[in-house]
């Protein structure tokens, strides 16, 4: 099986890809890292607004998938950190969105004590499988 990693940015610096990709069989498994957004990807913050953070992670998701031949409807797995439990049903109102025809990926919804960046108040993390 071919490994391909995803050399981002900044991840690098942190030590680890923003995605890894395995190849075989005519399939690509795209391992997604955790994706989250307390900024908008011109710096505006985002600090504080669950649904913008939310928004912003499946815009940057879909983003990569798309740069790797996929789409949000490509994800298999999906665990999901949130900040408060508080907003559980909010996600899951807001992923009704992203998964409109009722397909959605096998998931965890877990409620943690804090981020590696102190705004942030959702990281999405995914497994993906596209046709290669």
């Amino acid at each position: 099986m071919e490994r391909k990693f995803i050399h981002g940015t900044w991840q690098k610096n942190r030590s680890f890809s923003p995605a890894v990709i395995t190849s075989g069989n005519d399939q690509k498994i795209i391992w997604l890292a955790g994706y989250g957004a307390p900024q908008m990807p011109d710096g505006s913050p985002l600090h504080g607004d669950f649904e913008a953070q939310t928004r912003q992670s499946f815009a940057n998701i879909e983003t990569f998938l798309k740069q790797c031949g996929g789409s949000l409807a490509d994800i298999v797995q999906m665990t999901v950190f949130i900040i408060d439990s508080r907003f559980g049903t909010e996600f899951t109102e807001l992923r009704k969105e992203y998964f409109p025809d009722g397909n959605f990926p096998g998931s965890a919804l877990i409620t943690c004590a804090g981020f590696a960046q102190p705004e942030m108040m959702v990281e999405i993390q995914g497994i993906a499988v596209v046709e290669a």
